[in-house]
């Protein structure tokens, strides 16, 4: 018979055990700061909203586009004018807190990023093996990319408003259709440049609203016809959609209710079946969950995605430092055995297009997946997913088993690969997908040995190797 996977029957006594060892997170962060997690997991009851969240745990690896005012400076985002003093948020300190916000506002005019080219993004992470797409059509800051009648802060009052392509959102949305992307628009919840959040009347002490909500009903209601209203716009007016990927959870009920019913009725209504992401909010609008900078400890037997970024910041930063092609196969693996998706942080430039060295390293990336990505796109987790360097994924149909070994950092290739259960079947063979050979194993009780070969022993990358498993 095939192997037993974790089936949605088995969630509920799942979750409970898995969850005493997965609510801490290892964290991948070089920023200090990993976005809290949800710990718990509710099922989606609409059949066309579980039929797309099946679809898209099938395509395992995505990319976030994090591009703004912060990318023109390169800083963290737009971290630097919630005025909370942690190390993360970097702020020159001689520069008065307001004087400092109102020249970050004042980016505005200088956002004309000349070379934009949508088009080179999406041809890149195609080649990098990306399935799905995430873009930033508005940030905490509230600077949107997108052409909103809702307020003037926008790309289309932005130094690059007289561009063909100033509203830069549409054309990036397009531009990954054609590539046949599933697509997402991150949107955040608090808006800091909005008067409605962060009133003008008191000071800005953190990134909640700087007003009591209690007395000032009339104008929290205008805060979320706000929000609604940018929404509609977004899921009316630039096309089809597959995800929308809220952020900022601390903007959620009781306290700061925007009213998530409404607003997901309202998006479904224009782009059915749509998977709606409330970061960090446990309930009926996180259709998966969203650890960020951080792998579980343990598998998870629901829908989740790592967000991690490429370099230490989602957006652009000078003289960044990426992480190698290796290091993102290491944790596409890792989260795929451990039956995730992998969503990697790319900051694109000031002027629009994404840098030599982020696409070399992405294309390197893709080049691993085009011959090895049978062991990722499809798969399903496999209940043995991990010994000592390697790490296994089962075809969705439960009939065959991946083994990836990822090899240590400066040292040779060994001569045999060692592994306890997963046994290939009798006279079957273990094939490594590189190569297309046949390598020869042995087994002594549960333990599997698989010899390289030559050819193999060359390699400097992640291995893969499918075999059928053992019938019990």
């Amino acid at each position: 018979m095939q192997m037993k996977f974790i089936s949605r029957k088995h969630v509920t006594l799942l979750v409970m055990s898995l969850l005493l060892v997965s609510s801490s997170y290892q964290a991948k962060a070089q920023q200090g700061f990993v976005h809290e997690s949800s710990t718990e997991y509710q099922w989606p009851e609409e059949k066309g909203v579980l039929k797309k969240l099946d679809a898209w745990q099938d395509q395992k690896f995505g990319v976030l586009f994090h591009w703004g005012l912060y990318s023109i400076p390169g800083i963290v985002e737009s971290w630097s004018i919630c005025s909370e003093d942690v190390d993360w948020i970097p702020r020159d300190s001689t520069i008065a807190y307001e004087d400092y916000k109102r020249d970050y506002y004042n980016l505005i005019h200088k956002f004309n990023p000349t070379e934009f080219n949508p088009d080179q993004w999406a041809e890149i992470a195609k080649a990098a093996g990306m399935k799905y797409m995430i873009f930033t059509t508005k940030h905490h800051d509230g600077f949107n990319l997108f052409d909103t009648k809702q307020t003037d802060f926008s790309v289309m009052n932005s130094a690059f408003k007289d561009n063909a392509r100033a509203n830069v959102a549409k054309y990036v949305f397009d531009a990954f259709r054609k590539k046949d992307f599933m697509i997402g628009a991150y949107f955040s919840k608090p808006d800091w440049h909005s008067e409605y959040y962060w009133w003008p009347r008191y000071a800005t002490p953190n990134r909640n609203v700087n007003y009591k909500i209690e007395r000032h009903p009339e104008r929290w209601e205008s805060f979320q016809k706000f929000t609604y209203n940018q929404i509609e716009e977004l899921m009316s007016g630039y096309g089809s959609f597959d995800i929308l990927w809220l952020d900022g959870g601390w903007v959620a009920a009781p306290r700061q209710d925007i009213k998530m019913d409404s607003i997901a009725k309202m998006a479904r209504s224009h782009q059915p079946d749509l998977l709606i992401v409330d970061r960090t909010i446990h309930g009926k609008y996180e259709n998966y969950l969203t650890p960020e900078r951080a792998i579980p400890d343990k598998q998870l037997p629901f829908p989740w995605e790592s967000c991690i970024t490429l370099s230490s910041d989602w957006g652009w930063v000078p003289n960044a430092k990426f992480k190698s092609a290796n290091d993102v196969i290491a944790l596409l693996v890792e989260v795929t055995a451990k039956g995730g998706s992998l969503l990697l942080g790319v900051g694109p430039t000031p002027t629009g297009i994404i840098e030599p060295e982020v696409e070399r390293i992405l294309r390197e990336i893709g080049g691993w997946l085009k011959v090895n990505g049978e062991g990722i796109y499809n798969t399903r987790i496999t209940p043995v997913y991990h010994a000592s360097n390697v790490w296994f994924s089962a075809s969705k149909d439960g009939s065959k088993l991946y083994a990836h070994y990822i090899p240590s950092k400066d040292t040779d290739m060994p001569d045999t690969i060692e592994w306890e259960n997963n046994i290939p079947a009798k006279n079957s063979s273990v094939l490594l997908l590189k190569t297309g050979e046949k390598l020869k194993w042995s087994r002594n009780g549960n333990k599997i040995k698989v010899n390289l070969s030559r050819k193999a022993k060359q390699l400097k990358e992640p291995l893969v190797f499918v075999f059928n498993i053992e019938k019990k």
